[in-house]
């Protein structure tokens, strides 16, 4: 039996055979694209005003968090925001 060019097949036969794939288009490492990306995402929210605050939820909140905000069609972080606001008005109203 002939090999076939196109036959894909037949892994064994194309195993040496180098397959042109997605060209690189970064000549940085990803772990190195990775720290990039997140520190000019950072900078973006700086510029807009934001600051990152973090929290721990046991798991059944934040399940209720994510159904809800998915329901609002907000995101979880839109979501909490609104919700200290609220929150907050209503202790000033007070």
């Amino acid at each position: 039996m002939a090999k076939q060019d196109t036959d894909r097949t037949t892994l064994d036969l194309f195993a040496d055979e180098r397959r042109r794939g997605r060209p690189k288009t970064n000549p940085l490492p990803r772990e190195a694209q990775l720290k990039l990306n997140k520190r000019n995402q950072l900078k973006r929210d700086r510029e807009r005003g934001l600051r990152r605050i973090e929290l721990k939820v046991d798991e059944q909140l934040l399940s209720r968090l994510n159904l809800l905000a998915a329901e609002q069609q907000l995101s979880r972080a839109e979501l909490i925001q609104a919700l200290l606001l609220q929150q907050l008005e209503q202790q000033d109203g007070n």
